[in-house]
């Protein structure tokens, strides 16, 4: 990450804003590939990642979260089962909903995604 601090023109003591120049001159060859070592270490915008990748790094950086997330969905699912086997045609019709919804959804995401590209 990047501080807001550190974008703008850099001033001496006295005021004068050619103290940063050199340093900026500087920072751009060597981030040019003067030395390698910067050469593909670009921050990766969050916008730029996949679903499967965004919900990594959302485990990554919050990982009680996940953990309470994965504890529902395991409750959830048990729901489902015993619902399917205390009301079988009352789960079968709200499944084939579920399905229609989702496919629903996915297909109004890739048209959307496909009309903005």
């Amino acid at each position: 990450m990047t501080d807001d601090a550190d974008s703008g023109p850099r001033t001496g003591p006295d005021g004068d804003t050619a103290v940063g120049e050199e340093e900026r001159a500087v920072d751009g060859a060597r981030n040019a590939g003067g030395d390698g070592r910067n050469a593909g270490d670009d921050a990766v915008a969050f916008g730029d990642l996949s679903l499967p990748q965004r919900v990594f790094v959302a485990a990554v950086q919050n990982p009680t979260r996940g953990v309470a997330i994965v504890g529902l969905l395991a409750f959830a699912f048990s729901f489902y089962v015993a619902f399917w086997l205390v009301f079988p045609r009352i789960a079968a019709l709200a499944s084939v909903v579920g399905f229609v919804l989702v496919a629903l959804v996915a297909l109004v995401y890739v048209a959307s995604d496909r009309m903005s590209a």
